[in-house]
């Protein structure tokens, strides 16, 4: 039977491993200047922290608000 110390490395073990996987999936190319939706400038503040985004926040939060 497993003990609370093995349940945990398998939690650690699952995590790191999804951690890894959302890695890997980021987007390689860089951000977008311009908006897809809407063409309007993307802040460069918006640019550096969300690597590869492709939209303005408001244009985003609609694509979100969608799904």
């Amino acid at each position: 039977m497993a003990d609370a110390v093995d349940f945990a490395n398998d939690h650690a073990e699952y995590f790191l491993q999804l951690s890894l996987q959302r890695l890997a999936g980021l987007p390689e190319k860089p951000s977008a200047q311009f908006c897809e939706d809407c063409d309007d400038p993307i802040p460069l503040a918006r640019q550096q922290s969300v690597a590869g985004c492709e939209t303005c926040v408001d244009c985003q939060a609609l694509r979100e608000r969608r799904r």
